[in-house]
């Protein structure tokens, strides 16, 4: 086959996204015979394949072959790349040598050019990355509108896409989530060139995750997995977006997965030739396989983590609270507090600071700190956050003594979480719920979110939860009672009848009717009366709430007489 058949065929093979043909075919290509655009073809495949140092190759030929045959604004789309990938390489030197010499041959060539556009992108990049928000908010205006005017949906994407994270570290959380999604209509129709299209993509998500918005996440997470399925072979992005779909495993309560795909995360980055973001992956890790109860295994992630450069805390420090490190969790914490921050990455601390500071008795400057997470959240309007910021606000109340607001508090975090399907945060409600309800008096309601709670925590595999759990729930039950019998058994001696004890456990009366059949056999009682002395007897139900109960008129003393475990009338002992 001759060599413009093999152009043509990787021609082709570009069009349709198949990566690796294009890229084999390209790159086997004599270069006297490759014209400069596919030089830059051969740059995109590269790209999109993790071969860095081939990326640069080929621009650098395709920017000569534009250079040499006087084809300005195309020479210079290759100097702007060259540029971006350097920069994101961290080569920061490298990179601002070609955005010079863009910038010097646009100088040269009069007229209003779409070029003068894309030479912003890089210097934009700049401005991101050392936090000069206000400067790099200015190019993302200027970039959106190249876009707009000369129909450049690669401008538009990137123009709209950096405004709308800029827009988040202002505070403006709502008007820069709606930025972020119309950034994504342009990839929706297939108008935004691949690697644009991946960087918008990932942008999207992560900003999604630094905000706490974690059902948009979980649904352009999936977007994203699908994107990538669809181009086989490609190495870029998918680092990142392992690292997203980890985010949402640990979410919905699916931790060993989880560690699994920020390992393979880590792989795709060093694979892709830019190690540097798999720092996050090993932060995010280390977190989970806290919750796994494996302190020694975050220790090391962690660890890994600042080897690549990223400082993983709040993560870090509360895993010394774990490790009952109080003093060095709380001088981290304080550290991380008093240190200037944008809205959006001081949220991502706050949670864990209530939960320091709770942890090590500081309850008044738990209390300041919950509030100023109430205030963020309500500014953000995060469904994500909102629950962090109510499941703070409760713990601080409770270990201020004022269960009832607390639990009003914790109900709105629980179902939050709910609506969110996140099994853990749900788990870790229901325990300071129980906490609430026991301080209300309400012991029957308090074992049952309690024991709701320890099993919860086993499915997960997560053991510093269950302890806890069967902590607060006290010694074992007696006579081999399951934690459901407890529950129905505290109800009994309360007064329920078996309608209410079914209703409230959400159970068939035939289900109840069974588990009473259970305890009376058990117990070795005749009736209902018998086995709520023995609920009292054994410390199962506080003796404050003991009462004559009278159903539809018929007294206590007669009410006994209906007896057995299907009985509907219900007495206490």
């Amino acid at each position: 086959m001759g060599v413009l058949e093999d152009l043509a065929r990787a021609r082709q093979a570009f069009e349709r996204r198949e990566w690796v043909t294009a890229y084999d075919a390209l790159s086997g290509a004599e270069d006297a015979s490759v014209p400069a655009q596919d030089f830059a073809r051969l740059a995109t495949t590269a790209h999109l394949l993790g071969r860095r140092n081939d990326c640069i190759q080929a621009l650098q030929r395709a920017y000569t072959a534009h250079a040499a045959a006087g084809e300005t604004p195309a020479a210079v789309r290759c100097a702007v790349r060259l540029a971006t990938v350097l920069l994101t390489s961290g080569e920061g030197a490298v990179a601002g040598g070609w955005v010079a010499r863009a910038q010097r041959m646009l100088a040269g060539v009069d007229g209003d050019l779409v070029e003068r556009g894309h030479v912003l992108v890089p210097v934009l990049l700049r401005h991101i990355v050392a936090r000069e928000y206000e400067q790099a908010h200015r190019l993302a205006l200027e970039i959106t509108d190249y876009g707009r005017r000369f129909d450049d949906a690669d401008l538009l994407a990137t123009g709209l896409n950096a405004q709308g994270r800029l827009l988040l570290y202002s505070g403006h959380v709502p008007e820069g989530l709606a930025l972020l999604d119309e950034a994504m209509i342009g990839i929706s129709t297939g108008d935004v060139s691949p690697v644009v299209a991946g960087e918008t993509y990932c942008s999207l998500v992560e900003a999604c995750q630094e905000v706490s918005d974690f059902g948009r996440a979980a649904e352009w997470t999936a977007a994203l997995t699908a994107w990538i399925e669809g181009q086989p072979g490609l190495v870029a992005f998918t680092g990142q977006c392992a690292v997203h779909r980890g985010q949402i495993m640990r979410l919905r309560g699916a931790f060993r997965e989880a560690v699994e795909e920020f390992e393979l995360a880590v792989e795709r980055y060093e694979r892709a030739g830019t190690p540097a973001p798999a720092g996050l992956a090993m932060a995010e890790c280390g977190g989970v396989l806290c919750l796994l109860g494996d302190l020694t295994g975050a220790h090391d992630a962690y660890e890994r983590a600042i080897g690549f450069g990223h400082e993983p805390q709040p993560g870090l420090a509360l895993l010394w609270l774990a490790r009952g490190r109080t003093a060095d969790a709380l001088a981290a914490i304080r550290r991380l507090l008093a240190e200037p921050r944008d809205p959006v990455h001081r949220s991502q601390l706050l949670p864990a600071a209530v939960e320091i500071l709770v942890g090590t008795g500081l309850v008044e400057e738990a209390d300041a700190v919950s509030e100023e997470l109430a205030s963020v959240a309500a500014s953000f309007g995060c469904p994500g956050l909102s629950a962090m910021a109510h499941h703070a606000r409760g713990s601080v109340l409770l270990a201020a003594e004022q269960p009832g607001t607390a639990l009003a508090e914790l109900r709105e975090a629980e179902h939050a979480w709910h609506r969110l399907e996140a099994p853990y945060e749900i788990a870790r409600c229901r325990l300071l719920i129980g906490g609430a309800l026991r301080a209300l008096g309400d012991e029957p309601s308090a074992h049952a979110e309690l024991a709701a709670a320890r099993r919860a925590f086993h499915e997960l595999g997560t053991p510093a939860g269950e302890a806890e759990a069967r902590r607060l729930l006290g010694p074992g039950a007696p006579r081999g009672l399951t934690d459901r019998e407890v529950e129905v058994l505290r109800l009994v001696a309360t007064g329920r009848t078996n309608p209410e004890i079914a209703a409230e456990l959400f159970l068939s009366e035939k289900t109840v009717s069974r588990h009473l059949s259970n305890i009376f056999t058990k117990l070795d009682v005749p009736t209902r009366t018998a086995a709520a002395a023995f609920a009292y007897e054994h410390g199962l139900v506080r003796a404050a709430s003991r009462g004559p109960v009278h159903r539809r008129g018929v007294p206590a003393e007669r009410a006994e007489e209906s007896g057995g475990p299907g009985a509907s009338p219900s007495v206490p002992g």
